[in-house]
């Protein structure tokens, strides 16, 4: 049903030695297994509080004093192999210095993949600059030095924002169908390259929204050899219960990706433009826009929520 998420919450606990981030980052393969996790988790955190998975296919981890569900083989689940295919696919993009975007789409017509209900934007960068965190919130503003409890810090902040969201928006519709494409940095990305439970897919910039949308911003963590930004674009009836600045940007009935595929300038342009009045066609979006190279997955995921 699309209410099961809905009996699906944050359990507080006592802390915990067994933790989900690395004491310590004081290199890019620590950096790395950081944003991993931060990934997992997060993509973990989507799920289950969506209602998208059982119980089952969830272990429990603790984060500072929250407990939270993260996804794992679950072999009376086979959607939750599924899923994890398509993280495993992505670690290894992100080893490689490959991925610029991960972006987990929920459509509800098979026939018509670009007409989206719900999505969910995760933006790699590779940098060797200091750590900085920033949650793109006129009421919530941090900035952290370049040492592992100001990253973890950080970390846990995207995180609990992202419970916080999951938790208060509104139902999917009963059937949805999960998708994810993977965009790459072309410079350095070979034409011939995919992942694990990937294949090529088609660079379309241009996306319908059934109803009308909303851009949920959850934050951005930088460990000074990574960062990730992650941003929700979600049916603007499923947050009337969130505050009005917590999260919120315009949103627009017609979406080229919103930022997506773009430099943090095009999207500062881009999301100018859709303020103003965004008319744009598909012909002249995707004419206006540079190709790049994208991936997806072999198979989509349809969840059984009965």
């Amino acid at each position: 049903m699309a209410t099961a998420q809905l009996s699906h919450s944050i359990r507080i606990h006592k802390a915990s030695k067994e933790t989900v981030f690395p004491s310590q980052i004081t290199n890019e393969h620590e950096s790395l297994i950081m944003v991993k996790k931060l990934f997992a988790t997060s993509i973990s955190c989507i799920t289950y509080l969506r209602g998208l998975f059982p119980e089952s296919s969830y272990g429990e981890r603790h984060l500072d004093d929250l407990s939270l569900k993260i996804l794992r083989e679950d072999k009376k689940c086979p959607g939750s192999l599924h899923i994890i295919k398509w993280i495993q696919g992505c670690f290894d993009a992100l080893e490689k210095r490959y991925l610029h975007m991960a972006v987990l789409t929920l459509y509800t017509n098979p026939k018509e993949p670009e007409k989206v209900t719900e999505i969910y934007q995760f933006k790699f960068k590779y940098t060797k600059e200091g750590a900085t965190m920033d949650f793109d919130s006129s009421s919530t503003s941090f900035e952290s030095g370049t040492n592992s409890e100001d990253i973890k810090k950080a970390s846990v902040l995207l995180i609990r924002k992202l419970y916080i969201l999951m938790q208060n928006l509104g139902p999917l519709p009963n059937d949805v169908i999960l998708t994810m494409k993977l965009h790459y940095y072309n410079a350095v990305t070979p034409h011939d390259y995919q992942p694990p439970g990937f294949k090529e897919g088609v660079n379309s910039h241009f996306l319908l929204f059934e109803g009308e949308p909303i851009n949920l911003q959850v934050g951005l963590v930088s460990t000074g050899f990574h960062s990730m930004k992650v941003k929700v674009t979600t049916e603007a009836t499923r947050v009337s219960d969130l505050e009005n600045n917590l999260f919120q940007e315009n949103g627009t009935t017609e979406i080229a990706h919103q930022g997506l595929d773009c430099d943090e300038e095009e999207e500062e342009c881009n999301d100018h433009i859709q303020r103003m009045n965004f008319v744009c066609s598909q012909q002249s979006s995707e004419s206006s826009r540079k190709k790049r190279k994208v991936s997806e997955p072999v198979k989509v995921f349809i969840p059984d929520r009965k």
